[in-house]
Order: C-alpha cells, then sequence, then structure tokens
C-alpha cells in the first residue's frame, strides 16, 4: 500500500469516511480538516459574501499549521492518510471569493512557508450534485442544509479542471455515485484490490458498477 494517501472530492461526497476507514484498516496515522473549529464557517453558509475571506483564510492557516507542525515533529516518516490536499484550498478561495478578495489571498498563499510532501496516491471521489444534495442533507449538519444547488454545481466543475491537470502523485478517479465505502465491505475490498494493483505514477479510474445502458 502507498505509505501516504489523500482522499479528496467536493464536498458530501465521503472523503473523510473513507479516509478514516483507510486509516483503521492500515493502522495508518490520520491527517484530517477541522471544519468544525472554524468560527467563521457557519456565518458563511448564511452569507457568503460577507464571510468566504475570514472562513477561507482561516482554512489556509488551519491547513498550513497542520503540515507544519508535523514537518517540524519529522512525523511524515510514518504512514498516514489525509482528506484534504493544500492545493485545493487556492480552488475553494478562487470560488468563493471576488477579485480583490483572491489578489490578498494570493498574497497571503505566496508568503506562507508551506513545505507540504507529495502523496504517494491521491484518491478522487466522483459524485453528481444531486447525489451530493442527497448526502448532505442525510448527515444533517445544520449549516451545511444552506448549501445550494449551483454552489455545489460549480463547485464539482472546479474540482473537475483541477483533477484534470493533477499530475504530482499516481490518482485514482473513483465514481463513489452507486458505491458506500463506509457500510459495504464488498465495495470497500474492491476498492482496496484496486489500489494495491495500481503502478506508481498512473492515473487510474475506479467505476464497479458502470450504469447500464
Amino acid at each position: 500500500m502507498p505509505r501516504y494517501i489523500v482522499v479528496e472530492g467536493p464536498i458530501g461526497v465521503g472523503k473523510t469516511s473513507l479516509a478514516k476507514r483507510l486509516g483503521h484498516s492500515f493502522n495508518y496515522e490520520m491527517l484530517l480538516e477541522k471544519g468544525e473549529d472554524n468560527p467563521f464557517l457557519d456565518r458563511f453558509y448564511h452569507n457568503p459574501r460577507q464571510h468566504a475571506l475570514a472562513t477561507q483564510l482561516f482554512f489556509l492557516f488551519q491547513r498550513a499549521q497542520q503540515l507544519q507542525q508535523l514537518r517540524q515533529n519529522d512525523l511524515f516518516e510514518p504512514v498516514r492518510v489525509a482528506d484534504f490536499l493544500i492545493e485545493k484550498d487556492r480552488l475553494f478561495a478562487k470560488l468563493n471569493l471576488d477579485a480583490d478578495e483572491f489578489m490578498l489571498y494570493e498574497n497571503v498563499y505566496d508568503h506562507l512557508t508551506i513545505d507540504a510532501p507529495k502523496p504517494d496516491l491521491v484518491i478522487y471521489l466522483q459524485a453528481p450534485v444531486e447525489i451530493l444534495l442527497q448526502r448532505i442533507q442525510k448527515r444533517g449538519i445544520p449549516s451545511e442544509q444552506l448549501i445550494n444547488e449551483q454552489y455545489l454545481s460549480n463547485l464539482v466543475n472546479a474540482y473537475t479542471e483541477f483533477f484534470h491537470y493533477y499530475d504530482k502523485s499516481t490518482l485514482l478517479v473513483v465514481n463513489s455515485t452507486d458505491i458506500n465505502f463506509v457500510r459495504s465491505d464488498e465495495d470497500y475490498e474492491l476498492l482496496l484490490r484496486h489500489i494495491r494493483g495500481m503502478r506508481t505514477g498512473t492515473r487510474n479510474y475506479f467505476n464497479p458498477r458502470p450504469v447500464l445502458l
């Protein structure tokens, strides 16, 4: 298995759940986003225009600090699994900020010392907007219920573009529409077998249940 795995994808796609299961299965140390620690996030969902910059900068500083602390403690030697790429922070910033705010964000980003290690494998989870909305509704986080279809559609498109050009690590693109890696052991084992069979430096696709036409 790869020694450093990152699971990524839009809100509601299941990246944290999969990262936790991988971590437990292989006794990997987990590096997880802490959205609940961001004091601006609930305010952002209620009023995106007013609170976007504060929300984004908090996440940027938080993620940079997490990575920097690990570097300082020399903890990148053990195996681990994370549910975020630091590079995706810019994706959200570009989506949520206006032109002047984004310029300020870029200036801050450029002046931060972010010595992020390169993952051995990035797992990019995909799902249609309607599926993401259903999953967000089902998990029932109150502030997330304000997320609308247009915002999710823009986010999905941003992720699609980002990973279309992503070439820093081995990449596995997973269609998670009809599979459940948390509740279905069969789905999870299929994914693990696919990961074990991948060659380093490749781009792979995992869609175990294609739609029949």
